[in-house]
């Protein structure tokens, strides 16, 4: 019974986590982004965290992890805000996190 509780904790925290890798390649991503100069812009404010226990649910927290197959979302960083599924504006402070809409929130489960 303990195993079997541990196995879903395990898989609960990793479906509900949000790790990000950053592709080289548009032909890669799972998510074309765009950062905006300015909060207003963004569809999604994110908070870069220190820890992968700090990336859950859907809510702009997100940590970078250092190989592809780690992430649960690749990412390509595109050039001109009309190339972008997402437009991203990264804040400073964990509580400045979140949606500014939820017309883009399907991109991220």
């Amino acid at each position: 019974m303990r195993l079997v509780f541990t196995i879903f904790l395990v898989s609960y925290f990793s479906a509900n986590s949000q790790t990000f890798y950053s592709v080289d390649y548009k032909s890669q991503a799972d998510v074309n982004i765009f950062v905006v100069e300015y909060k207003s812009q963004a569809d999604l404010l994110v908070y870069k965290v220190d820890y992968k226990s700090q990336a859950k649910g859907n809510e702009g927290l997100w940590f970078f992890v250092d190989y592809k197959s780690q992430a649960d979302f690749k990412l390509f960083f595109v050039e001109y805000r009309s190339q972008a599924d997402l437009k991203i504006y990264f804040v400073d402070y964990k509580s400045q996190a979140g949606w500014t809409s939820n017309e883009k929130k399907h991109l991220l489960y």
